[in-house]
């Protein structure tokens, strides 16, 4: 355990807290995939730990590419800016349909690919209000922050945030 927080730069135990959401929620999204692609639930067991190791493995990697471009000041940080990420992106395609429907707009009365623009404008406004409440949440405020500033301007809306 003494290797595992050294590696992940943690100082106190309720940081363990967020390697552990990390590895639920992976676990989670490979059951999930699982269950998807598997029709045997004799398999589905199988195919989570296969998925599961791929994904920690995969977010392992991706964690050594970004730990020069994120500035944070541990390591452990960036398991909890991953979680925000996670978190950010489903709540918001999940917000998506009921504002739709709220609004009268069904894929029964609209054209395919206009709801489905709409899903995702819808969803992308909602990404950006929620990106920075959790990241608050979460204890990493400035750092989505910067983010969503960097984003703005990448959507052309400089003028909303100088």
């Amino acid at each position: 355990m003494d290797k595992f927080k050294k590696r992940w730069e943690i100082q106190k135990n309720w940081q363990l807290l967020f390697p552990a959401l990390g590895i639920v929620g992976i676990g989670y999204s490979a059951f999930k995939l699982t269950s998807l692609l598997i029709d045997k639930v004799y398999l589905i067991p199988f195919g989570t730990i296969a998925i599961s190791f791929t994904l920690i493995k995969l977010t392992l990697w991706i964690f050594e590419k970004l730990k020069h471009k994120w500035i944070l000041d541990y390591r452990w940080e960036m398991i909890r800016v991953f979680i925000v990420f996670a978190i950010t992106g489903s709540t918001s395609a999940y917000i998506g349909r009921p504002i739709l429907k709220l609004l009268g707009i069904t894929k029964e009365n609209l054209n395919p690919i206009i709801y489905w623009v709409l899903f995702i404008i819808i969803g992308l406004i909602f990404y950006q209000i929620l990106l920075v409440s959790f990241g608050w949440l979460f204890g990493q405020f400035k750092f989505f922050w910067e983010f969503e500033k960097k984003m703005l301007r990448r959507f052309g809306l400089k003028r909303f945030i100088d």
